[in-house]
This record gives structure tokens, C-alpha cells and sequence, in this order.
């Protein structure tokens, strides 16, 4: 599968927004956007009138690099949502949100959600007790997520879990002492933060 290997600075940069990619350094004034908030290259400065299709696909690319999917998971994962019932836009980002290294991320045992997928691809965590080792793992509700004991003990989660204050949303449940997390439901459009105009991006497809 094809990896983005370029400065992911860049891509805050083109959406004009923070995505909040690296970790830590998106909350200080080192972060891209503070110091460059246009978009990169060559005429990176010059004004653009935005079309529809323009302002569809820059939704749908914004979506798709907030959770670090690439284009052709992103489109099966629409596809999954069409098929559900209910409000396709919502369960798009329900689908995102459900991903194992979105909610390791979430659960504040990763730095950023690039982190959270480096983690689970060396197999630091456990869902149901059974070691997972694939980012786009799905949950569902009940599941609970912990961290292996061996790795409980390194110094890079020992840093983690200190370091760690993000607020954690309404649908997870974190035991901080025994490092599990609990899916309590699956997120609810008013529970899910992440700035994205789903409308949009059903708009995109359904052309």
C-alpha cells in the first residue's frame, strides 16, 4: 500500500488547518501553520476561488489525513456507511473514529494518531485479551483495549501515560491505574470533535 513519505507539516499547510499530526508540537507556536498558515509551493500565497467539487474534495481529503487513510480504504469505509442504516455522513466518521489506532490515540497512549498506528503495528496493545497488531482494526461497543504488560514497563509508555492529559470523549472509558480502555458505544455525531464536513464528502461520492 502506497505510504505519504513527504513532510506531514505539508498537509496542514494545504487544508489550511492543523491536523494535528505531529503530536505535541501542534500545540505550540513550532507548528507549521503558526509561522507559514498558506498553502506550500510555488504559489502556495495566490487567492483561489473554489469551486463545489473544489471545496467537496477538499473535505474529503481533510477527513481522510486527520485519520491517516489512505484514498482507497477511505472509499470502502464509505461504502460500509452507505450500506448502514441511519445517516451516511455519520456513520463515515463513526466508522474513522472506531479504528484501533484512532482510539489508542484518543485514549492519550499515543502522541498523534501516526503514533498510535506505529504502536499498534509493533503490537504494544491487547483488545478482549488477544494481542491485535492491525491499526484499521474496528471495535465495536464493549470492546476493551489494553496495553501489554511488557510494555507497560518500558520508559516510552512509562513517558506516555504521565505526559498524557487530553480529556478522553464520552463514548471510551479509561482505567488509568490498570491501562484498559472500555468502548462504551460507538460514537454519536455529537460526540466525535474532529472538524469535518461529512455532508460534503457524501456529495463527493455520490456524484
Amino acid at each position: 500500500m502506497a505510504r505519504y513519505t513527504d513532510a506531514v507539516c505539508k498537509l496542514c499547510r494545504r487544508e489550511g488547518k492543523k491536523l494535528f499530526l505531529k503530536g505535541d508540537r501542534c500545540y505550540t507556536n513550532k507548528c507549521s501553520i503558526e509561522r507559514r498558515s498558506y498553502a506550500p509551493g510555488q504559489h502556495g500565497q495566490s487567492r483561489k476561488k473554489s469551486s463545489e467539487y473544489g471545496l467537496q474534495l477538499r473535505a474529503k481529503q481533510q477527513a481522510r489525513r486527520f485519520y491517516g487513510i489512505q484514498e482507497g480504504q477511505f472509499h470502502k469505509y464509505f461504502l460500509m456507511a452507505e450500506r448502514r442504516s441511519g445517516v451516511t455522513g455519520d456513520n463515515l466518521l463513526q466508522i474513522c473514529e472506531s479504528r484501533l489506532d484512532n482510539v489508542v490515540y484518543l485514549l492519550g497512549w499515543a502522541s498523534s494518531r501516526t503514533e498510535g498506528r506505529q504502536l499498534v503495528n509493533h503490537g504494544h496493545f491487547l483488545v478482549n485479551g488477544e494481542k491485535v497488531d492491525i491499526p484499521s482494526y474496528l471495535l465495536k461497543a464493549g470492546d476493551v483495549v489494553s496495553i501489554k504488560k511488557k510494555s507497560l514497563d518500558s520508559e516510552k509508555f512509562k513517558a506516555l501515560l504521565e505526559s498524557s492529559s487530553r480529556p478522553v470523549p464520552q463514548w471510551l472509558e479509561l482505567d488509568k491505574e490498570n491501562a484498559t480502555g472500555k468502548i462504551v458505544n460507538l460514537p454519536t455525531r455529537d460526540q466525535i470533535e474532529t472538524p469535518v464536513e461529512e455532508h460534503l464528502i457524501v456529495e463527493f461520492y455520490s456524484k
